[in-house]
């Protein structure tokens, strides 16, 4: 206890604590020129507060003083993520809300959300279609554009200026989708998997469920797989069907300032929360065709909370989002009432006579994870290193551009010259898939099998590994393909583009899969089935995603249900679990550790399993800034514009001693306190029957999500002195816990129940404390033990 307890002293602890209350212009990561000192009281959060008389730095000075460098140090929270309120705060007017409503207008809700679920399912359907054909026609005809130069200067010589139009045509898209990101929205920047993740996790990431990010996430991610990177689509469609779950349920658009009057029973985060699973699992379903691996990833990699009737409404999701999609495709390819598209990424139906498999194969499934595994850890330790490099030199919008538009030439270029020096030529068959074949230098009525890895979609090179006839490739060309994408994969992924990673995830394991199985068909019988290339590039597949991402049960039904066979569900769940527990001995998954990069607050499933000699005493915020149940107006609005606190606790003073703590009554939020001020609920308004009407709950719904700052609230010298009665808006029963509590414990009660503050108490029931995320998110097991982390404003 004392090792850690020694790190931080109490005093200086203050100084980090508490959540941070965003700026009226949504600059939350504007920096003041004059720290404030620390005073005989204890207050947290003191490094985010703002002082209206100090100096405020200009975006200009800031960007002249911005330094060549930002330093990075993993070991630090970040003060400017603040949470989300999952519980309910069930004061007097919610309560006389809910007696006031019928079982048939409980019923009526009911029926709503099924109708929202089915409304974001739609709608991310028809997203999931415009993507899709905007990448095929875009792709198209770039790929046309180079085929037919390439055809042309292979006879006249000069392909150097093929080589210049598809670096020049990469860069283009990729500049344009990089432009978008990184000057208009940041946040659609990667898959938004990791945002999402959070964000159901109860931390609210700024901007992260806004239409203009879905807006430039959309058209981000056409222009990066148009423009030939090593991305894919899947990631951006579970970000887009989680921005559309978070619009659709509020019933209006704050970004566009347009409220239709609907939905606004589900103007709160525990509604929000709800649905915006739904909308990750439609993206999901939306992008593999997988209804049931959409649920299964929305319960295993993003939602922290669930229950029953919430699983079928997301399945019912799922469901509408694939239908939507194969409906307006069957359309689109003029094939009317064709349904059989399993999904945005289609992979191909896996025949019969490719699908039996032995039990002695078993053993070399298991070696095929435990090397998705290596091979995993080792993609995410490069990634890793990579992403440190970025965040501390490559921070500019402009250089952000610039390196991805390089990366995208870079691509081009490799690619070119693996096409230009491969010699592997295949008799182009009837019954080819390829869409884009090159002849290059081979005989005629022959292709160039390299230009099949790279010269089209990646989904299009993951579907000619997995059902392309053996001898279609040979080891030397899935050799070079599987080291040079491998490479280019760990460089593309982290870029300011909207990209994701399952593709080239897929891809990078579907060759070296293949590989395995020539492989093994080169040292047994040729009329043996059990060593098809086509099987183990599924498998190989399997154990690279698995070994990068850490997925399991979800990935499972997601690739049986993308491939259209339940056959291999079995070896598919014993290589992802063999590639999970290989890389978790090395390092963390793709999007963990891209979570700590950002040092958001994340909490884990539990308590790290050596914490259980810390108690709620050592981890707590305390003393804590309270309110009295009748409370001086101007005292609360001193409180709320020096201090950058969310939660209040309520209390009554049993003697009249000022330093002696009072016993807790209830908890007040920020946000209501910002309303009642915003509507001068005061005491004095109402005894003189000033007030037109009684506050209500939609009053507190209409301000949701973004309540108004502080400073935008203008109080009088007069109403200062006015008194403000909180018993009706404050939650009379928020969850407490005694000091002594084990840190376990109350990491069980604030995960499961997601809260934002837990009261701590005495004996007497009297506030002692306070714990919030950052207070609990400080500890985890690192290589020496329990360590604790700093807090910062990052």
């Amino acid at each position: 206890m004392a090792n850690i307890a020694k790190k931080v002293s109490w005093s200086s602890r203050g100084d980090d604590r508490g959540e941070r209350t965003p700026l009226l212009n949504g600059a939350e990561d504007v920096k003041y020129t004059k720290q404030l000192s620390g005073g005989s009281k204890f207050y947290i959060g003191r490094l985010s507060t703002v002082d209206l008389d100090e100096e405020i730095t200009t975006e200009e000075d800031i960007a002249r003083s911005r330094p060549k460098e930002i330093p990075h140090n993993e070991k630090l929270l970040s003060l400017k993520y603040e949470s989300l309120d999952y519980d309910n705060s069930e004061n007097q007017l919610f309560l006389e809300e809910e007696r006031r409503m019928s079982q048939m207008s409980f019923s009526c809700l009911e029926i709503t959300r099924w109708l929202i679920c089915g409304l974001i399912g739609f709608l991310t359907g028809l997203i999931a279609c415009f993507i899709d054909i905007a990448v095929e026609n875009l792709a198209g005809v770039k790929y046309f554009v180079v085929k037919q130069n390439i055809e042309k200067f292979t006879e006249l010589g000069g392909l150097s200026i093929s080589l210049i139009l598809w670096a020049v045509l990469n860069s283009a898209f990729v500049m344009v989708g990089g432009i978008i990101v990184a000057f208009i929205e940041p946040i659609a920047a990667g898959s938004g998997i990791p945002q999402i993740k959070c964000y159901l996790n109860g931390v609210k990431i700024p901007r992260v469920v806004r239409l203009k990010t879905l807006v430039v996430k959309v058209c981000g991610v056409i222009c990066s797989v148009a423009g030939g990177l090593a991305v894919g689509k899947e990631g951006p469609m579970i970000h887009s069907g989680a921005v559309v779950a978070a619009g659709v349920s509020q019933g209006r658009s704050t970004s566009l300032k347009k409220d239709f009057k609907i939905f606004e029973y589900f103007r709160r985060d525990t509604e929000k929360r709800d649905f915006v699973s739904a909308g990750a699992a439609a993206g999901v379903s939306a992008a593999f065709g997988a209804p049931v691996g959409g649920v299964l990833f929305s319960l295993e990699e993003g939602a922290s909370f669930w229950n029953q009737m919430l699983t079928w409404r997301i399945f019912f999701a799922s469901m509408i989002s694939t239908f939507t999609l194969n409906f307006f495709l069957s359309i689109y390819h003029e094939k009317p009432g064709d349904l059989s598209n399993p999904g945005l990424i289609n992979f191909g139906r896996f025949d019969s006579d490719c699908v039996e498999y032995n039990l002695y194969e078993i053993p070399l499934f298991i070696i095929m994870g435990a090397l998705g595994g290596l091979l995993g850890a080792l993609f995410n330790l490069l990634n890793y290193w990579l992403t440190i490099f970025r965040i501390r030199y490559i921070h500019r919008p402009c250089l952000q551009v610039m390196e991805a538009m390089l990366v995208a030439a870079v691509t081009a270029t490799v690619s070119f010259a693996m096409i230009y020096f491969s010699n592997d030529c295949q008799p182009l068959g009837e019954d080819h898939t390829e869409e884009y074949t090159l002849q290059l230098f081979c005989a005629d009525g022959e292709y160039n099998t390299m230009a099949t890895a790279f010269f089209n979609t990646p989904e299009r090179s993951v579907r000619s590994l997995f059902h392309n006839p053996p001898g279609s490739y040979n080891p030397q060309t899935l050799g070079l393909f599987t080291l040079v994408y491998f490479f280019l994969a760990v460089w593309t992924y982290g870029l300011t583009v909207s990209a994701g990673v399952f593709i080239p995830s897929l891809l990078i394991g579907a060759a070296w899969g293949r590989l395995s199985g020539i492989f093994l068909s080169s040292i047994t019988s040729s009329q043996s089935i059990w060593a098809d290339p086509g099987k183990y590039a599924l498998i190989g597949a399997a154990a690279q995603l698995g070994g990068i991402v850490r997925m399991t049960l979800s990935l499972t039904v997601i690739l049986v249900e993308a491939t259209g066979n339940v056959t291999y569900g079995f070896p598919i769940m014993l290589v992802l679990i063999t590639a999970k527990i290989v890389g978790d001995y090395f390092v963390e998954g793709l999007y963990d550790i891209h979570i700590k990069l950002q040092s958001v607050p994340f909490l884990h499933w539990e308590a790290p399993p050596t914490s259980h000699w810390l108690t709620a005493r050592e981890v707590m915020s305390s003393p804590v800034t309270c309110f009295n149940r009748v409370e001086k107006v101007g005292t609360i609005v001193d409180v709320l514009s020096n201090t950058s606190h969310n939660g209040f606790p309520v209390v009554v003073h049993t003697v009249e001693v000022q330093d002696e703590p009072g016993k807790i009554c209830g908890l007040i939020l920020r946000s209501q306190l910002i309303v009642l001020l915003k509507h001068k609920v005061f005491v004095e308004r109402a005894s003189s029957r000033l007030s037109q009407r009684k506050l209500a709950l939609k009053d507190f719904r209409d301000a949701y999500p973004r309540f108004p700052p502080i400073q935008s609230i203008h109080v009088s010298q007069d109403e200062r002195e006015c008194m403000m009665d909180l018993t009706e808006f404050m939650n009379p029963t928020p969850y407490t816990v005694p000091q002594e509590t084990s840190l376990p414990r109350v990491f069980k009660l604030f995960r499961a129940l997601g809260l934002r503050h837990l009261v701590v108490v005495d004996n007497e029931n009297r506030v002692v404390g306070l714990v919030t995320r950052k207070d609990l998110a400080r500890y985890h097991l690192g290589k020496h033990g329990l360590e604790e982390l700093q807090l910062a404003q990052t």
